[in-house]
């Protein structure tokens, strides 16, 4: 299957042969067997990743953070809504076990949705919607009637601006109330260097890093509904498995410079 997509699409592959990848380790942190089944089956060049352990490695921590805390999330809360943002070829309502929720959305523009049609299904509690996060009409599209509320979104945010990001914000605080959100949160030494990412510098159209915030709190500037509860740092994670990065990111004048981590809000 010849993959046809560019720039922040194409993005979607990495985190996707990193599961793949993974998955085929005795050490696993994850297991998706479905991304091995995709990486087998699309038409496109994954040896360029092979190099990059780091994202690898940080890929398997968040999708294991993400799962973690959405599962937990759904034992609260069951009959919950689900929101993926830049869902691409995520397989994580497929990896979870608990599937007590009333709607699942997958929602990605529609060369991800259209790629993620072939190997992944809809069905009566499962949707995908073919729409930019910034097309605030998707938000017409959710089946919401007060029920709790998750929205994800993971290897996304850090691709746009600020100013978008506020707005986009504004719109969910607004639009779901009380909702809670699980996200991605790079750190500001990585703005602007996406050509030195070890994964994203493969690409042929890669895509900057624009938005990262050192203090994970200092989002709940942005709306007084916005608030900060937890966050989770990939470094603390299979400490053995940074190798010689584990030493560096465990400075403590550099951690704050380098903390990779999942951020956990509510809007109030």
């Amino acid at each position: 299957m010849k993959n046809k997509l560019k720039g922040i699409p194409e993005t979607l592959l990495i985190p996707l042969w990193a599961r793949a990848n993974e998955t085929e380790r005795d050490d696993s942190i994850v297991k998706d067997y479905l991304a091995v089944k995709m990486v087998s089956e699309i038409d496109y060049d994954f040896s360029k990743f092979e190099k990059s352990w780091l994202s690898q490695l940080g890929v398997s921590i968040r999708t294991m953070l993400l799962d973690n805390a959405t599962h937990k999330f759904l034992r609260k809360n069951p009959g919950a809504v689900v929101i993926n943002l830049g869902a691409g070829l995520d397989t994580r309502r497929e990896r979870l076990q608990y599937d007590n929720y009333k709607y699942w959305y997958d929602l990605d523009v529609s060369d991800a949705i259209e790629l993620r049609k072939k190997f992944l299904k809809e069905d009566s509690r499962k949707k995908f919607i073919a729409k930019s996060m910034f097309d605030y009409s998707w938000m017409d599209d959710i089946d919401y009637w007060g029920e709790p509320i998750l929205i994800i979104a993971e290897g996304l945010f850090m691709y746009f601006a600020e100013d978008e990001l506020k707005k986009l914000f504004n719109k969910l605080v607004s639009q779901f109330p009380e909702a809670e959100m699980l996200f991605e949160m790079l750190p500001p030494i990585a703005v602007g260097r996406a050509k030195k990412h070890e994964s994203l510098k493969t690409l042929d159209n890669a895509p900057e890093f624009k938005w990262a915030l050192k203090k994970s709190r200092d989002i709940e500037s942005w709306n007084s509904q916005i608030g900060f509860i937890e966050e989770w740092d990939y470094y603390n994670y299979h400490k053995k498995r940074w190798k010689w990065f584990a030493v560096i990111a465990g400075l403590p004048f550099l951690r704050p410079l380098l903390s990779c981590r999942i951020v956990h809000l509510k809007f109030r």
